[in-house]
Order: C-alpha cells, then sequence, then structure tokens
C-alpha cells in the first residue's frame, strides 16, 4: 500500500499490477459484457475508460479477445478501469472516422446509490465513513429497487455491485434494457426517482392517492422506520435539526408552531419522542368535528416522511444517458482498497476484501485464489454471467449451452 506521511493511501502502482495479474476475473467480465461464450459486437464494439493514479483519463478503448482485453488492462496498470456504451463502431478506431459517424447503440441500464444521499437522516457515520447500521439505508433501498425492477419491469438479470465505500451500482443487462435510448431511461427514471430531495422545497408532498409503485414502498420501508430512524440514527434528537427538517415536513402552521414551543420548552427529547409528540399536540390543536379529516392528513404526511427518509435516493447522472461509464464491478476502490464486489445476501461493506489482505491470503496458501475471501464473489458473479449468457440466447443456441455446462 502507498503512504503519505506514514498513513495508507490506497493500493500502489505494484499493489494493482499484483491484483490485475493474479486476482481480477477477466474472462468472467468479458462473458458479462459480451452477452455469449463467442466473442461479438457487444465487446469488440465496447467502449472502455482507465483512470490513472497521475489524474490521466484515457477514453475509447476496445478489445477483440479476452487475452486482449487482459494484456492491455495489465500493461496500462490503472488506477481503475470503467465500462460504457456498445458502439456502431470499435472505439479504438474512433481517430481514424468522423466522430459524427460514432453512435452509441446500447448499454447497460444502470442505477446508483449513494450514501451521500442519506446524510440528512444518519448521525452514526459523516463523509467517507459508513457503517453496518447506515448500511441499512442502502440495503432498503436495494430491496425497493429490486421488486420495482423485477414487478414493474420483468427484468431477470440485475446485479448490485458495492461501489467501494458507500454505495451501491446496479446493472441490468436484459436485452430489452440495454437497448433503452436515452428517452427511455430517462423515462425509468422518471418513474423511480418519484422521492427527491428538493433543495428547493421546504416539504415533501406527494399526490395522493399513492402510485401503487409507492403504496408497494411503504408497505416494505415502514417497518424499518422506527427501529432504522427514530432509534438507530436518531437525527431530531438535535433540537436545529428538528426544526429545520422535521417540522417543515408537518402540513399545518399550528401544529408545527405548537411543536416548535413544545420542545423549546422541554429541549433534548429524542426522535422517537418528538415523533410522538406530534400527534399528541395534533389531537389537542383540533377541534372534536374536524379531528377524523385532520388526523387523516397528518398520518399521510408521516407516510410522506417515511418515504422521504429510507425511499432509494438515485443519482440520475448515472442513468439517464447510454454513453455514460461507471466503474467496473471487481476495481479497487483507490482511496479504500476495497474490491468493488457483487452484494450479496447480508452484505455490510466491512465484508468487502480489501487488496492489502488479499494479497497476504494469497501469500499463505501458495497464491491459490479459491482459499481467498474473494472466492464467494467469484462464484456469485460466476453463476450471475452464466444466467445472463443463457437468458441471452435463442432457444436453439440455449440446449446447446446448457448441454455444455453439464
Amino acid at each position: 500500500m502507498a503512504t503519505t506521511n506514514g498513513t495508507p493511501s490506497g493500493p500502489s502502482s505494484s499493489d494493482m499490477e499484483y491484483y490485475y495479474r493474479k486476482l481480477y476475473p477477466f474472462t468472467d467480465i468479458y462473458h458479462w459484457l459480451n452477452h455469449s461464450m463467442t466473442t461479438s459486437k457487444d465487446m469488440t464494439h465496447r467502449e472502455f475508460a482507465m483512470a490513472f493514479r497521475s489524474g490521466a483519463y484515457k477514453r475509447y478503448n476496445s478489445y477483440t479477445s479476452i487475452q486482449e482485453f487482459k494484456q492491455q488492462i495489465e500493461r496500462a496498470n490503472p488506477d481503475r478501469f470503467e465500462i460504457g456504451a456498445i458502439y456502431n463502431k470499435p472505439p479504438k478506431e474512433r481517430d481514424t472516422i468522423l466522430k459524427s459517424e460514432m453512435k452509441a447503440l446500447e448499454k447497460e441500464l444502470v442505477f446508483d446509490i449513494d450514501m451521500d444521499d442519506y446524510d440528512s437522516y444518519r448521525t452514526c457515520c459523516t463523509g467517507a465513513m459508513v457503517c453496518s447500521r447506515c448500511w441499512k439505508f442502502i440495503t432498503l433501498a436495494m430491496e425497493v429497487m429490486n421488486i420495482t425492477l423485477s414487478e414493474d419491469f420483468g427484468f431477470k438479470d440485475f446485479v448490485w455491485v458495492f461501489s467501494g465505500r458507500r454505495g451501491a451500482h446496479c446493472w441490468i443487462s436484459d436485452k430489452r434494457a440495454r437497448q433503452m435510448g436515452d428517452l427511455q431511461r430517462r423515462n425509468i427514471l422518471d418513474y423511480v426517482n418519484v422521492v427527491r430531495d428538493r433543495s428547493n422545497e421546504k416539504r415533501l408532498s406527494l399526490m395522493r392517492p399513492y402510485h401503487p409503485l409507492l403504496v408497494r414502498s411503504l408497505d416494505l420501508l415502514k417497518p424499518h422506520f422506527s427501529d432504522i430512524i427514530l432509534e438507530e440514527q436518531d437525527p431530531w434528537a438535535d433540537d436545529a435539526n428538528a426544526f429545520a427538517t422535521l417540522l417543515t415536513a408537518l402540513h399545518d402552521k399550528l401544529l408545527m408552531d405548537a411543536c416548535r414551543k413544545y420542545w423549546t420548552e422541554n429541549p433534548g427529547r429524542s426522535s422517537k419522542q418528538k415523533w410522538s409528540d406530534i400527534d399528541v399536540l395534533a389531537s389537542s390543536e383540533v377541534k372534536a368535528n374536524k379531528r377524523h379529516d385532520y388526523l387523516l392528513k397528518l398520518k399521510e404526511c408521516k407516510e410522506d416522511i417515511i418515504l422521504q427518509t429510507l425511499y432509494p435516493k438515485l443519482d440520475v447522472e448515472v442513468t439517464k444517458q447510454t454513453i455514460h461509464l461507471l466503474k467496473a464491478p471487481f476495481c479497487i476502490h483507490p482511496a479504500t482498497g476495497n474490491v468493488c464486489v457483487p452484494i450479496i445476501d447480508g452484505f455490510e461493506p466491512s465484508q468487502a476484501p480489501k487488496l492489502i489482505g488479499l494479497q497476504e491470503e494469497m501469500t499463505e496458501h501458495n497464491d491459490n485464489v479459491k482459499f481467498t475471501s474473494l472466492q464467494k464473489f467469484l462464484d456469485y458473479f460466476e453463476k450471475y454471467v452464466n444466467q445472463v449468457i443463457e437468458n441471452n440466447l435463442d432457444s436453439g443456441t440455449k440446449r446447446e449451452y446448457e448441454e455444455l455446462l453439464k
């Protein structure tokens, strides 16, 4: 590991050279992006970009075989490399043709969820830090997205990959998803990204009745709200934060004033206590003949707050353009040294293998990757790649492929 003033600062050039040479799963990545065991334009016309420690960034790389893919990455030894679109011509020929002739045809549909977008509600960690408690935000977001992708869009082939620090990337490989144009990608994004943080608005107001997507999401998220938000994170124990975020999310000025007065006179109440205070004060503020409608509106307001705190928060720029590049699975995060592994059941960031640990495990087990902490993620990804390839085949070729796997 490289050091700065004696402090580890991420993998060194020699660390990365070792990783690409001995551990990176080039074959599975190649087959996954090629959607076949036989090389096709899905790979030869695919753009790859490489980022280097110097700050240099090299786009429009493409490869014609697994061997070339592996050799070129090893030779360049980038900090990381990123995956882009499939073009009508090999990207490496870009300098020999007119720029207008290069057209992006398809790419996996991708989503990015980052912990930064939950900073208004997480208190256990700040900045780049992440722990098992705040990782629950990401886990719940992935659960909501999984149901939406499979039930609402019928997608079958998608995998979540740890970003290496505090987020998750979803790669959808269904043919229908790959062939979507930018407009279709934006339409899907608009459908999914219905709960947005609007910095210029004081409170979230979702239309009633809820769309079935939100009804289903609320049913999934509501049982977790008390444990995660009110107890574990407790973001509104800080009175100033409660005034700035919780109070402004309420629907009624009289109720807001009553809560502000009560919390000012009784400082330091927990988020759970404040959440209950809202109901108590609302009941005392409203006249009996208007109570039913008033409390129904309050219930809806609280449901909006649950969705605002726990519903998936997406980086829209990652999804909306076919040409957008995204870090490849199994890259090493340059700051943490974590491997960007596929997210398996029960995963937490602390479970991600670190390159320095893998080097020690390889030394201990005579360079046999099967005995390292990386192997279970490699096995999971290999199984997923086989699924992608099989689902991409026509019926006749699929039977041949199934026989090959036996």
